[in-house]
């Protein structure tokens, strides 16, 4: 059974270099991601942040850096402390004139346990449509 990954899709107002910066500076990630202590978008780097699911638990997210092109595409690794799974959460960025068309993609997510109730696809979808509908977008076009 192929399992089809979670694709989200905005169209911003807002250079790719501008977008870039947004999700690979630490520094503009806390203001509309997760406040990171360490990120550099590098292969091989590793970094981790807290964050709550739907139940309010806290979960100790685990990431590591797999791929990146400058400007155009970001991958790393997704998965949880003390829990079985692992996914990968790609960033594409496409120039459109003076707009980026930032494409997310977040694939693997059924490995992890779906007797959690906060590992569930559907978290993933609200959690996903939020942070690129919303918070992004409302970073990038104040």
């Amino acid at each position: 059974m192929t399992v089809e990954p979670l694709v989200k899709e905005i169209k911003v107002n807002a250079s790719v270099q501008k977008v870039w910066a947004a999700i690979t500076d630490k520094d503009e990630m806390r203001n509309w991601f997760f406040d990171l202590e360490k990120f550099k978008p590098e292969v091989g780097f590793e970094f981790s942040f807290e964050g709550k699911g739907k139940t309010e638990k806290s979960y100790l997210h685990l990431c590591k850096i797999t791929e990146v092109i400058a400007d155009q595409k970001l991958t790393y690794s997704w998965k949880y402390d003390g829990y079985t799974g692992e996914s990968f959460v790609t960033f594409e960025l496409f120039a459109d004139g003076d707009k980026t068309k930032i494409k997310l993609t977040h694939k693997g997510i059924e490995s992890f346990d779906s007797d959690n109730p906060d590992f569930v696809k559907e978290n993933f979808v609200e959690g996903w449509t939020y942070i690129m509908h919303t918070a992004l977008k409302n970073y990038l076009e104040p």
